[in-house]
């Protein structure tokens, strides 16, 4: 593995937040690991109000400020741009109290504000590429705009970053040319897990249950035709308020607390990640972190990052979920190899290699260091 080169951080750092998605966890542990290195950074959020747990997090992180807002953000589909607009104003009044030494932003249409700092834009998601995954078509013209607006965020930020190199070419293939880029490995921080001596017989999946993108319907049939139960942690409710229908044969959490979360995990044995859309993929690394024997579809995302570490299963074959996880509930030793082999990969994506590798951006961005695609870590 090639270390990142240390740089200075940044005396204080302005970044947006998504509290819905897992974008909120990024924030936390990135935002963790600057204070870490001496910046401040103060996280405006969008999307809906922190839950009291999610500020209580963002609270006891040293260095941190929390600004708070449940502004609509831009992929939403119910005409959300008077909110973005609004949002932006804020954002640049934050700019003014605060004069951040770096601008990071979490979503693509304020890169286009005419802000006083560099500006980094982080690629997480974006509607045109869940499309194409998910539907196998352009989103409709209500998100013409979207697009429109996207594409001028990306080519006014000074440097464009994704979680992975897959997910950095659906940006380009989507988006067209974005200037300067590079992938930045997603990390988390250190956390106590249990031996694998100590799973049980569970298998465990976790995500948006409402994402059509998480592909979570796929497993009804494992866990009908599965002799180990299945259990699913996420919101079924999306930002719509739709409901998702649940797995009849599954045990349906709901949405858990991070330390409910981290006891799942613990216990499974065998984790699924039926996406068929996922840039990055957090809770794979929390699995593979805990222990966890992965099973996850075979796409270009988890390819990259899980080759060697992993079943690979088609993500829309219903019936070869249900084999994959039989499989691995009767082969103790394959069972075993596979989540040492998850453990051993995960140890590439800490949240100090995602921290190293993001001040060199905010080093690129600022000009410091010629802004060249990179990895954190080969």
């Amino acid at each position: 593995m090639r270390m990142a080169l240390r740089h200075p951080a940044p005396r204080c750092v302005l970044m947006t937040a998504d509290t819905i998605g897992g974008v909120w966890t990024y924030v936390l542990e990135l935002a963790r690991g600057l204070t870490e290195r001496g910046s401040r950074v103060v996280i405006a959020t969008m999307g809906r109000t922190p839950t009291e747990a999610q500020m209580r997090a963002a609270r006891a992180i040293d260095g941190v400020i929390l600004e708070c807002s449940a502004y609509a953000l831009e992929w939403m589909p119910d005409d959300p741009w008077d909110d973005v607009a609004a949002a932006g104003d804020w954002l640049l009044r934050l700019e003014r109290r605060y004069r951040p030494d770096l601008i990071h932003l979490n979503g693509y249409a304020h890169g286009r504000l005419p802000w006083s700092a560099p500006v980094v834009v982080a690629a997480h998601s974006d509607v045109l590429s869940w499309f194409d995954a998910v539907k196998g078509e352009a989103p409709p013209p209500l998100f013409d705009r979207y697009e429109a607006e996207v594409r001028a965020g990306l080519r006014a930020a000074d440097l464009v970053v994704a979680p992975t190199q897959a997910y950095l070419a659906d940006v380009t293939r989507c988006f067209g040319a974005v200037g300067p880029s590079r992938a930045v490995l997603n990390g988390l921080g250190a956390t106590p897990s249990k031996a694998l001596s100590a799973k049980a017989p569970v298998v465990l999946s976790a995500g948006r249950v409402w994402d059509e993108a998480k592909n979570i319907a796929v497993l009804e049939h494992a866990a009908a035709a599965g002799q180990w139960p299945l259990r699913i942690a996420g919101d079924a409710t999306g930002p719509d308020d739709g409901e998702a229908a649940p797995l009849k044969a599954a045990h349906m959490l709901g949405r858990l607390e991070p330390d409910a979360m981290t006891r799942e995990f613990s216990r499974a044995a065998i984790f699924c990640a039926p996406s068929v859309y996922e840039p990055f993929g957090l809770g794979v690394l929390e699995a593979a972190r805990a222990g966890c024997a992965l099973v996850v579809s075979d796409i270009p995302t988890f390819r990259e990052l899980w080759d060697g570490a992993a079943l690979f299963v088609p993500p829309r074959e219903p019936a070869a979920w249900a084999e994959a996880c039989e499989t691995l509930a009767h082969d103790t030793a394959l069972r075993l190899r596979l989540a040492a082999a998850a453990r051993g990969r995960a140890r590439r994506y800490t949240a100090a290699a995602m921290t190293d590798a993001t001040l060199a951006a905010y080093a690129a961005a600022a000009g410091l260091e010629p802004a060249r695609a990179s990895m954190a870590a080969e």
